[in-house]
């Protein structure tokens, strides 16, 4: 029974550290550095505390390495998922479109996206590059509408650093 609530404690706060280290990392991209070294000592801090107890425990046993692994696994998914939902962030959204898309333009509009419009030239022929920022929990539905309007446009998305004026919705 020891080794089980062993495995179960290690398994916890490795969920725990290794979450807080995807968030710091996210942070300190963000530009966040004091909060994100604050969060790092934390995370440090966790992290020593439950390595110093796997290693110097008496129990010998493969599932203190299991739970050790599937820790670090479970909380490189959670703090993925944490960092997704509640870390704020914007995306600068560029879609390659034939010139002649005036429709895609309006409905993009329409939709609430600030929308500029730079002509490019393609291969072959005219285009328009758009430039569009916006909130990183609107991607889905930008894409649905743009893939809706234009199959074939082309879209790259890159994660914004600083955004300031502008229009958003």
């Amino acid at each position: 029974m020891e080794l089980f609530y062993l495995c179960l404690r290690i398994f916890f706060v490795r969920i725990l550290d290794v979450s807080l280290g995807t968030v710091r990392t996210i942070i300190t991209v963000k530009g966040k550095v004091f909060l994100a070294s604050c969060v790092g000592f934390v995370e440090v801090f966790v992290w020593f505390l439950i390595v110093r107890e796997a290693l110097n425990t008496d129990v010998t046993s493969i599932w203190v390495a299991i739970s050790y692994s599937l820790g670090f696994a479970t909380g490189t998914y959670i703090g993925g998922v944490v960092s997704d939902r509640f870390i704020a962030g914007t995306l600068s959204v560029q879609v390659i479109t034939n010139r002649s898309n005036q429709h895609l333009l309006s409905q993009l509009r329409k939709a609430g996206f600030a929308v500029s419009v730079i002509e490019a030239t393609g291969y072959s022929d005219a285009k328009y590059l758009l430039l569009i920022e916006i909130d990183k929990r609107k991607l889905g539905y930008l894409k649905k509408l743009i893939m809706k309007v234009d199959p074939k446009a082309f879209i790259v998305v890159g994660e914004t650093r600083y955004v300031q004026n502008g229009y958003f919705k």
